[in-house]
């Protein structure tokens, strides 16, 4: 039934509008969706078997929620996504500041005008996304932030400090009958953690030194990093009593799931060029996201993003794009020539050990190579590289780079079968000059780090044969 017609208390009360805590809310329609065999989470990749279960079993409880994750790991979108969960239309009593239920208001401006006004006091609905608050947690958060303060204007009208009126409601408060999410806890300073402790327990709030009665209905959510949450304790521990459920993130577990979520997430090229990522280039930069996140190297206590793969394959595009632009095409194939410059855009957004000062650069070019090497050999396993070796047994010398023209590295190897049957192989299905010129350049970089090859150049530009 249509309700959003309805704008009075006593319209609403005799309609057979249901009143319900917001975690019944939650957990009804989530039910519901269930039952139907409906996506809960549209977007989130990597999660199916893992943190949207224990999600899931969350809200099911009735629990407030702490999600424990590295950076990256699509924790605030996760949280976000549970508005989805929500009434589309939930009703309000009109001009309040927390969204007051007109069956059951709590505030004492709504309780003054539905005890002058009775069943004539008009309401109003909200959506799902008026019901969400959120705050970023740093250093100089006050307690009047999230639970509020006296407001002075208020008081200079002629109310006294104790009245209720006075009060200038916090985030928190105007959360009520919602969803509130504080990210990055631990940078809450502990007094401003002690602050929450009524809220998540009692359901009620303290202002100024006196109680205010202010039962909240509100699911609370925080995210934080697990390195300070179990290790430093920069949570109180009566605060992470009081979470219900713990719920924890991690990155994709897979390739696939890694690949998934670049194109999703990536930026599109500019308009006016037609731009081509063959799959193995975008195998290569996630396994080279995956070989950056084990590596001893690297400072892993900081966590590698996903962002990382995202921003890694819109610099690979962007190097595509400027290629096709300098040649005066229309269309270009990104190539492995155009991972260098990857690396140049990616090197600052890494934290190395100690150790590495100096060297950031050659660690990360040993774990491309090792990324390359790792899809090569996935894809050339069968194939027979001697009529391409041929070729530069005979002397020939091929120059690769993020310039040089797809006609002239292919001058040398027009006709070779071996080029097309690695194509297939790896996916490849196009045989325009650009894609043939990119298949060539895996292969000519596959067989060197294999040491079939050698390998000489600078930055830019590779040249490529026996001697």
């Amino acid at each position: 039934m249509d309700y959003t017609a309805i704008n009075t208390i006593g319209a609403l009360r005799g309609s057979g509008w249901v009143d319900r805590s917001v975690k019944d809310e939650l957990r009804d329609n989530l039910m519901q969706r269930m039952r139907a065999g409906a996506e809960l989470f549209p977007g989130i990749v990597g999660f199916d078997q893992t943190v949207i279960p224990a999600l899931e079993r969350a809200i099911l409880a009735g629990h407030d929620i702490i999600m424990l994750g590295e950076r990256g790991q699509a924790k605030t979108r996760l949280i976000r996504r549970l508005v989805d969960l929500l009434d589309a239309h939930s009703p309000t009593i009109d001009g309040c500041e927390i969204n007051d239920s007109p069956l059951r208001p709590v505030c004492a401006a709504c309780l003054a005008t539905v005890a002058s006004e009775g069943d004539l006091t008009p309401i109003r609905w909200v959506t799902p996304e008026a019901r969400y608050g959120e705050k970023l947690a740093t250093p100089d958060t006050a307690v009047g932030d999230l639970i509020g303060d006296v407001d002075p204007i208020k008081v200079a009208e002629g109310r006294y400090l104790a009245d209720q009126l006075t009060i200038h409601y916090g985030l928190v408060p105007r959360s009520h009958r919602g969803i509130f999410s504080i990210n990055e806890l631990p940078d809450l300073p502990t007094r401003i953690q002690v602050s929450l402790l009524n809220v998540l327990e009692e359901r009620d709030i303290q202002i100024r030194g006196y109680r205010v009665n202010l039962p909240l209905d509100i699911l609370l959510i925080a995210s934080a990093n697990p390195e300070d949450y179990t290790n430093r304790g920069r949570i109180i521990t009566p605060l992470k009593d009081r979470f219900g459920s713990e719920v924890r993130t991690h990155y994709p577990l897979t390739i696939e799931d890694e690949i998934a979520i670049m194109e999703q997430e990536a930026a599109p090229p500019p308009p006016g060029v037609d731009v081509a990522v063959p799959t193995f280039l975008k195998e290569i930069l996630a396994e080279l996201t995956h070989a950056v996140r084990s590596s001893s190297h690297i400072n892993q206590r900081s966590g590698v993003s996903v962002r990382f793969s995202i921003a890694n394959l819109e610099t690979l595009v962007a190097s595509t794009v400027r290629r096709a632009l300098r040649a005066g095409n229309g269309a270009a194939v990104a190539r492995v020539a155009d991972l260098p410059s990857v690396l140049l855009a990616s090197l600052g957004r890494i934290e190395f050990e100690v150790f590495e000062e100096g060297r950031e650069m050659d660690v990360l070019r040993r774990l491309l190579a090792q990324a390359v090497v790792e899809v090569f050999r996935d894809h050339s396993y069968g194939v027979e590289f001697t009529d391409l070796l041929d070729v530069f047994e005979d002397g020939a010398i091929i120059e690769s780079g993020d310039l040089v023209p797809s006609e002239s590295m292919l001058s040398s190897v027009s006709g070779l079968d071996v080029l097309t049957e690695f194509a297939r192989r790896i996916g490849v299905v196009e045989e325009s000059p650009h894609h043939l010129a990119s298949v060539l350049d895996f292969a000519l970089e596959g067989l060197h780090l294999t040491r079939r090859l050698n390998k000489d150049g600078d930055a830019g530009s590779s040249l490529y044969g026996l001697g």
